[in-house]
């Protein structure tokens, strides 16, 4: 999708402006779900690798370790700081109008101290149109007090800023609509999904995300996950983990 393209892509050179929606990603049409005996054959505990390309979805879910979630005690979302000055400290936007900036359909005018006016998005979550910048959220593939119930609770405060502000693979962050993020909240594939047509591609995301940062999933998000992952049976995760 055009809202994919790499971060350091200048965003004001965008200048393709869709009619249309843009086109579901292949992966998000199933033709039917797996036999039971592929699901079942899936098990966790195996050792994810450093990174991987083309995986088949199930096979990348298995490499996901079950855990229990930890506690959420001392969590709150200053533990996470962003956000920060992005991937350039010099053009005096931070990573969240980057990421915006980044996923503009149509670019979006940039004044002083990063303000933007006009622009087009498109909204995964609820296939909307977002003609202002401020009608926007950014955000985090898996939520961040998620991220810290599934392992970020014992990160150092760099690698959870890190981990805010990561613009390095598609989809750790990306530009929804404020109500969409607002019903997301810190909820799990368990307590929530974006609309049907979205889900095979969010499912993807997320298990590429939780495999970049090395995250657990409890029983109930794997079980989640594998019932989405049964109406995308040829998709595939590609993911790099962060050192």
């Amino acid at each position: 999708m055009i809202k994919n393209m790499l971060r350091a892509l200048p965003a004001l050179a965008l200048s393709i402006v869709p009619l249309a929606a843009p086109a579901a990603a292949a992966s998000a049409r199933p033709a039917a779900p797996p036999p039971a005996a592929a699901v079942s054959a899936v098990l966790p505990g195996v050792v994810a690798p450093p990174s991987a390309a083309g995986v088949p979805l199930f096979e990348a879910l298995s490499w996901i370790e079950e855990a229990e979630e930890g506690s959420r005690d001392g969590y709150s979302r200053e533990q996470f700081k962003h956000w920060n000055k992005g991937l350039n400290p010099n053009d005096g936007c931070d990573t969240r109008k980057e990421v915006i900036l980044s996923e503009a359909l149509e670019a979006p005018q940039v004044g002083p101290k990063c303000a933007l006016t006009g622009g087009r998005w498109y909204s995964e979550y609820d296939q909307k149109w977002i003609t202002a910048a401020k009608d926007l959220d950014v955000d985090h593939m898996v939520p961040l007090a998620e991220a810290w119930d599934s392992g970020a609770a014992a990160w150092t405060a760099a690698r959870r800023e890190a981990y805010a502000n990561d613009q390095g693979a598609p989809n750790s962050l990306i530009a929804v609509s404020g109500s969409s993020n607002r019903s997301k909240s810190d909820k799990g594939p368990a307590d929530w999904m974006p609309v049907p047509v979205d889900r095979c591609k969010y499912t993807i995301d997320w298990v590429a995300d939780k495999l970049r940062w090395r995250l657990s999933a409890d029983a109930a998000e794997r079980q989640a996950l594998e019932r989405f992952a049964e109406q995308c049976p040829a998709a595939t995760v590609t993911y790099q983990q962060v050192p």
